[in-house]
Formats: C-alpha cells, structure tokens, sequence
C-alpha cells in the first residue's frame, strides 16, 4: 500500500505514507482471536523513547562469515528486528498493540518494553531509519510509535480523571463508566513554497525555526514552513494563514502533494506546494520563524546528499563546509524539496 503523491511526485509518495500490513481492524473486538493471533505473531518492541531495535546490513562480508539471521538474505536496507512472541518482553494481554496482518496472514504486534540485546544489532528512531525500511517495516514502527504515544498521553479520562485501561488490540481506552477514547491524530500542513521558475535559477523559500537548537556541528537548520490546521479551517486555508503568520507573504496556486503520520507525538501531515512572488519582502514572526531566506534549485541540490546517512543521521547530511543543513529523508519536508527538485518545471 502507498501513500497518494501528486502528477510529478517522486514514485511511491511520502517516505512514511507506506506499509505492507492490513489493519485488520474487523478483529480488534474479538479478544478470542487476538489471543490465538498472538502465538503465532511477529512482534516489535519499542522502548519508552519510541526506539526499535534495527539490523543495518553490512557493505561486505568476509568469507566464510554466516549472514545474521534476522536480516533478509540479499537485503540492502535496514530492517526492524522482530521476535516470535516467546522471545518477547512479557506484557499485559491488553497492552500488545495489535498492528495487523500480512499478505501470508501472519499477525503483528508492537509492545512497550526495554528491547532485548541482539548481536549486531542497535535502537533507532524513526527519524533516523524511515526512509530506509521496507514498506512493511516503515509502516509497523510509525504505527507502534504513534500509538504507543497516545497510550502515554491518555492514561485519564479528560472528564473524570479516571483512570482508563486499554481494548480492542490498543485501538481503544476505556473509562470506568464506559467512555471510550479512540486514538488521535492532528491534522497539520506542511508546505514548500516557491517562486515557479523552472530550470536552477528556480528558488523556494524555507525557514529556520526559533526553536531550533544549533546543531553540534554548527550548521543552520532550515525546512519548509508548517502549522496546525484550526477548528473550522480547511488544510489549504491553513497553509495561506501559516505562511502569511510565519513569514508574511501571501501564498496561491497550491497543489495537494500527499501526507503522512509523524508521531511527534500525533500528527498527520498534509503535503503542498505552493507559490509566492520572491518580490514580496520577508517578515519573520521571530516566534516560531527566526530566518527565512530564498534558496535555488542549484543550492538546493549541492545541499542535499543522493542517499540518506548510512548511520542514521536524523537530519540531512549537508557537503563538508556547508553552513546549512536540510530536513532529513524520512520527514515529509525532505520530500516535498526533493519533489520541487525533481520538478523542474513550476510554472
């Protein structure tokens, strides 16, 4: 299954728009069938900080050397290391997250726990790894992560201060009373803004955030403009009143790119480009926008590296020497500048 993306995306959308799994949701109500799905499952286990353990493959081999045995004969990207569920971390039956089925039928779950030591084998974030999974792989940690962070965050129900307890397969909390709380998501949009010039002269305007820390090797972090979208708003009016708050140029001509979950800790981001006149002056907020400035296809492509760091950076990797870093391959921003790069033609 792949995320939507616009005529002239890059092939397969949004780096975390992906997954292999059915959701299965039919079998969320039935306690029966999660506990038989179980002892046949494979499962993922998260830390607290939404880490997973990862097998990243190695560029040679000495001969001789057996191949580890949770990595796919032949694979060339990291995979997640998943354990039957005998090896899991032992849990509460309610507290497995059930995550669905695969094409073969096996079933998946994700459970919160300190993942054990594997040989060759490290945690990672999302961040860092996204972009490199497999579908499969892609959509079972940023389904865990998300969900996992709902748990977190709605232990009490808001109208009580009771306390819930989890069903339906981690899809559900329920109150004392009987109230039920579904899992959340945040609508968001995310936009790259830029002037309709084809060719590397063509130029989209990102933003460093106040926020931002600087980075250890003191390059400047910059990304595309982003919001909530509010009550009663539709995501493209969000993304006219983000720019025009943020930077204050007037934004038209949007185009609807794809979206995808960031679980950070809720959101569903929502994909656009768009254009401004670069004759309009520049006022960021100071807020949330400490910097906006220009930049060409031409810098843009010197800044950004063909493939994602192989030791999981969560950011882009930028040329030694450069003063600038871009987001990295597993954000939905990464994928919208590489989109416009790729697009050369705005206008």
């Amino acid at each position: 299954m792949i995320g939507p993306a616009g005529p002239g995306s890059l092939p397969g959308g949004p780096p975390l728009a992906r997954s292999g799994v059915d959701r299965a949701a039919a079998y969320r109500t039935d306690p029966a069938w999660l506990a038989d799905a179980w002892l046949r499952a494979r499962v993922l286990v998260i830390d607290a900080k939404g880490r997973a353990l990862c097998r990243f493959p190695e560029p040679s081999r000495a001969a001789g050397t057996p191949e580890p045995t949770d990595l796919t004969a032949g694979s060339t990207r990291p995979e997640l290391v998943l354990l039957d569920s005998s090896e899991a971390p032992p849990v509460a039956e309610a507290e497995r997250l059930f995550l669905g089925l695969d094409p073969h039928g096996i079933p998946y779950f994700a459970v919160v726990a300190d993942p054990p030591e594997r040989p060759g084998t490290r945690p990672v974030t999302l961040r860092e790894v996204g972009a490199e999974l497999s579908d499969r792989d892609a959509g079972l940690l940023v389904t865990a992560v998300a969900l996992a962070n709902w748990h977190t965050a709605h232990r009490y129900a808001p109208a009580s201060g009771q306390p819930t307890s989890v069903a339906e397969g981690g899809w559900l909390r329920v109150d004392p009373a009987g109230g039920q709380m579904f899992p959340r998501t945040d609508p968001a949009i995310i936009v790259l803004v830029h002037d309709g010039v084809p060719g590397p002269e063509g130029r989209c305007l990102l933003g460093h955030n106040a926020r931002w820390a600087g980075r250890p090797d003191g390059r400047r972090f910059f990304s595309t403009l982003a919001g909530f979208v509010e009550p009663g708003e539709s995501a493209e009016a969000a993304v006219v009143r983000e720019v025009a708050e943020e930077v204050g140029v007037q934004v038209s001509h949007l185009r609807y790119e794809g979206s995808q979950a960031w679980p950070y800790p809720a959101s569903l981001m929502l994909g656009f480009t768009g254009y401004a006149d670069p004759r309009q002056p520049l006022r960021p907020d100071q807020t949330e926008i400490a910097e906006a400035r220009w930049f060409t296809r031409a810098e843009i492509a010197a800044l950004l590296s063909e493939r994602p760091d192989p030791g999981g950076a969560p950011y882009g990797a930028s040329p030694p020497g450069s003063a600038v870093a871009l987001p990295g391959p597993a954000s939905i921003a990464h994928y919208l500048i590489r989109t416009w790069l790729a697009r050369d033609t705005d206008g």
